[in-house]
């Protein structure tokens, strides 16, 4: 196995969850004292949950964080949440489209982690972790999460 290519691999998810729990707490925000807000707040929980497997992974392995890469994260969520307002600067239904769109992909993202992880682990044996629930849970954000997407979706894009 190479740890080189291990080691960006687990970063760059960690940098994604960075970025999805930045998201996520903007809709906690944004949204404060509505069942999205609830929403968010329960996600966010979830997905920093799931961060923190992937940093005991990341521990057990003796794989440390790389500095550049959570910066690439950061960077990114705060391109994002730019472009998010220029293309809704009211913080309305199209940003809450958006940004559960980017949200979407990321738990997708997160799962197709768990799926390589796991197909990895059958041959070595120190990345053994209960991949299935975590398969699980990526799955039933992401039904959840859809939910949601395709309710902002029909109130962003209908033509009412």
């Amino acid at each position: 196995m190479s740890r080189k290519h291990l080691a960006s691999y687990l970063n760059d998810h960690l940098a994604g969850a960075a970025t999805a729990l930045e998201l996520l707490k903007g809709l906690e925000k944004s949204h404060s004292g509505t069942d999205m807000g609830l929403f968010a707040a329960e996600l966010r929980a979830e997905v920093s949950a799931d961060r923190e497997v992937l940093e005991a992974l990341m521990e057990r392995l003796g794989i440390a964080r790389s500095a550049p890469r959570q910066m690439g994260g950061w960077l990114a969520e705060k391109a994002a949440s730019l472009k998010l307002h220029l293309d809704d600067p009211a913080d309305g239904t199209f940003r809450l489209l958006e940004t559960l769109e980017a949200l979407s992909l990321g738990i997708e993202g997160k799962h197709s982690l768990w799926c390589a992880l796991e197909a990895t682990a059958a041959v070595e044996v120190e990345l053994q972790e209960d991949y299935p629930r975590l398969r699980r849970r990526a799955e039933e954000q992401r039904r959840r999460l859809e939910m949601e997407r395709l309710s902002a979706a029909r109130q962003a894009l209908g033509f009412s």
